[in-house]
């Protein structure tokens, strides 16, 4: 039986696996175009399943094109002669393995060059291609050879430049048997970011191919395989949140897909539910995977970065997506960055933006004995059924910023300006965990909002965050949500604004927008330590 993959790149006969067969079918109309492609996006987004499948269609289809898959991640370490002394190994390595299977062997005169061949620069290598050319032939025509190099970011800073410019001229120079015919090049970072002397880049020919995440019918497709393979349904709305909350990186995707298939131990007989969906979401914001790994290293190798974050998730303004900006450049290469309908930043996907919280949440910040009353915890905010009294727990909220007053400000490691949304994660992350529920983000249309999820005993609450901007923008906050609300079929939602100005003024108020009914805080956050206390 196959099984979702997540370990490297996957393939039909074990894995389930998207088809991609547009992406597919343009990226092979180029390769048949002559076209020097590049395809860079984040790492575990598919890349190198994509261009294998890609190669495996050209050999089934088409014995006129001839594929050479190369890998540069090993050369990382290497010197410019060290490079070119390997490449040499192994583009010799995989003319064989072509031929191996294709069942056929290389002939007498091309095992000849294949046994003597020797680059040494860039300029021998246009040499070894161009003779290379003149060996393979099929039919009565010469075939086309497709050269794909993957993990393109382990070449070596000194063999750069002159790599790049020989394959640009092979490609200016239109031989009738320009070798190779096609070019793809893959890996995380682009040509400009790979440019080292900051120079012009020597590859200007490049056509980029984008790859993007799965699509809502693309996740369909995968999980549908499943269900025709076991006969285990998914409730739609299991797929449908699986889709939001990954926003399609396959990763994430096919990582969602084995908790929930392999490890929650649901039997095959039961259809998989927005239940099993919490418990899953559980389990993998909480392990150590590679994806959330990565994710919280790279959001912690700049100390500008917590700051900028916070900023895209809070604040009404926005940042634009300008890739000019270093430091958009480098969060977007990341895979943590993506580029909104608004043209503004945002947050990859609401998994991306509870983790980012995660990692910058202090692990003590010193005020979680004053979350509630003594003698208190959290089962008294649950009815006899299981419900949770969403208001009376935001109402403790309040009165616990108002009872610790400027307390918040010595929280370590945190900005002021993000303390109210640092502390109201933390306090309903540890009230979530005491009762066994779930919480998770959502990254709705609009800047500046902060959707927080709890899912418990089948019912989900919906509370909103925001920092107070002004009237206007409170009110317009409340119709936001209502019309949230309306969309995921829920009643009743709650609407926590921070008030950071010097007058603030808190306000505790339900009212009914739509027929729905929202219960809205304005909660003031200290701006300093009063000066009397400083003076004892």
């Amino acid at each position: 039986m196959r099984r979702f993959g997540t370990l490297g790149p996957v393939n039909p006969e074990q894995h389930y696996i998207v088809a991609r067969t547009d992406e597919l079918k343009e990226f092979i109309k180029r390769v048949k175009e002559g076209r020097y492609i590049v395809i860079f996006a984040p790492r575990q987004t598919g890349k190198t399943t994509f261009f294998q499948r890609a190669v495996a269609t050209l050999n089934a289809d088409d014995l006129s094109y001839f594929p050479i898959q190369l890998n540069f991640e090993i050369y990382v370490d290497c010197d410019r002669s060290e490079f070119y002394e390997f490449l040499t190994k192994q583009i010799c390595k995989e003319i064989d393995r072509v031929f191996q299977s294709r069942g056929e062997k290389p002939d007498e005169a091309l095992r000849h060059f294949l046994d003597n061949a020797q680059i040494t620069n860039h300029l021998s290598m246009m040499e070894f291609f161009e003779q290379l050319q003149r060996f393979l032939k099929y039919e009565d025509n010469w075939q086309k050879v497709i050269l794909i190099i993957d993990e393109f970011d382990g070449i070596p800073t000194s063999a750069l430049q002159g790599f790049l410019h020989a394959f640009r001229h092979t490609y200016i120079t239109h031989a009738t048997l320009q070798c190779p015919h096609s070019l793809g090049i893959v890996g995380v970072k682009s040509i400009t970011q790979l440019d080292y002397d900051r120079s012009v880049s020597p590859f200007n020919i490049q056509d980029d191919f984008a790859l993007s995440n799965f699509t809502l019918a693309q996740v369909e497709e995968l999980f549908g395989q499943y269900t025709d393979e076991v006969g285990q349904a998914f409730d739609p709305e299991v797929i449908e949140s699986i889709h939001k909350q990954t926003g399609g990186q396959p990763f994430l995707v096919n990582r969602f897909a084995q908790i929930l298939t392999e490890e929650l131990d649901i039997p095959k007989t039961e259809t998989i539910t927005l239940a099993h969906f919490s418990a899953a979401h559980v389990q993998l914001v909480d392990e150590n995977n590679t994806n959330l790994t990565h994710l919280t290293t790279n959001i912690r190798r700049n100390p500008r970065f917590e700051n900028f974050l916070m900023r895209i998730m809070l604040y009404d303004e926005g940042v634009p997506f300008n890739l000019r900006n270093e430091l958009v450049n480098e969060l977007a290469t990341y895979g943590i960055l993506t580029r909104g309908t608004d043209r503004m930043c945002k947050i990859a996907n609401p998994i991306y933006l509870y983790c980012t919280l995660q990692a910058f949440k202090p692990i003590v910040n010193g005020l979680e004995r004053d979350y509630f009353p003594e003698d208190t915890d959290g089962f008294q905010y649950l009815t006899d059924s299981g419900q949770i009294l969403m208001d009376r727990l935001l109402d403790n909220f309040r009165d616990f910023i108002a009872r610790v007053g400027f307390r918040i400000l010595q929280v370590p490691e945190t900005p002021q300006e993000f303390i109210g949304q640092h502390l109201l994660f933390a306090y309903l992350d540890q009230f979530v965990s005491s009762v066994n529920g779930a919480m998770y983000m959502e990254v709705p249309t609009g800047r500046g909002r902060m959707d927080l999820i709890i899912f418990h005993n089948q019912s989900k609450y919906v509370i909103e965050t925001k920092i107070w901007r002004s009237e206007r923008h409170y009110a317009d906050g409340k119709n936001q949500l209502a019309a949230y609300l309306s969309t995921e079929g829920v009643a009743e939602g709650y609407y926590v604004v921070f008030d950071h100005r010097e007058t603030p003024e808190q306000r505790t108020e339900t009212e009914t927008i739509n027929e729905l009914m929202i219960r809205s805080y304005v909660i003031p956050v200290v701006q300093e330590r009063p000066s009397s206390t400083i003076e004892h």
